[in-house]
C-alpha cells in the first residue's frame, strides 16, 4: 500500500477534511458521466460534446453535456460558435451561472449548459452539416470537430 495513501487513512480516521476528500470515490458524478442522454455530436483530445433536445413553451432548447479535463466553470454565461463550410452561427448560454461538477474516479470534468436555438441551428446539428464546434468561456476556448 502506499505510505501517503496510509496517512490519508490514519489522518481521516482522525477527522481530517482535507485527508477524507483525497480517499473519497465520487461514484455519483461518474454514474453521470457513463449515462449521458443524447447524442455525441463533437469531440476532440480535450472532451466530448454531447446535446439533446427540449421543447418548453415555445422555445427550442439545445441541452448540451461537455466532458472535458477542464473546469468550465463561469459566472458570464458562455458562447458556442457552430463553424460550417460557409458560414459561423454563435448562440449564448441560456443562464449565466455555469457550475462543473468533477470525478476523481475518471479525472473528468462534466459540464451541463443550455442554448435556445432556432429550428435552422438544429437541422444543422442534427444533421451534422458543420466542420466545429467552438466552446468560449472566459478568455479561453474549447474545439470540438464533428464526429462523423
Amino acid at each position: 500500500m502506499n505510505i501517503l495513501r496510509k496517512k490519508d487513512e490514519i489522518l481521516a480516521a482522525l477527522g481530517n477534511i482535507g485527508a477524507m476528500e483525497r480517499l473519497h470515490v465520487d461514484t455519483h458524478t461518474e454514474e453521470k458521466i457513463k449515462n449521458i442522454s443524447g447524442i455525441k455530436i463533437a469531440e476532440s483530445r480535450k472532451g466530448e460534446f454531447w446535446v439533446n433536445f427540449q421543447e418548453l413553451n415555445g422555445f427550442l432548447f439545445m441541452n448540451s453535456t461537455i466532458l472535458s479535463h477542464f473546469d468550465l466553470k463561469t459566472s458570464r454565461g458562455t458562447k458556442i460558435n457552430i463553424l460550417t463550410e460557409d458560414y459561423e452561427i454563435e448562440i449564448e448560454s441560456d443562464e449565466k451561472e455555469i457550475d462543473s461538477d468533477f470525478s476523481n474516479v475518471s479525472n473528468t470534468w462534466i459540464t451541463k449548459v443550455s442554448f435556445v436555438i432556432d429550428p435552422k441551428e438544429r437541422e444543422i446539428i442534427e444533421k451534422r452539416n458543420f466542420e466545429e464546434i467552438e466552446y468560449k468561456f472566459k478568455k479561453e476556448k474549447l474545439r470540438f470537430l464533428m464526429k462523423k
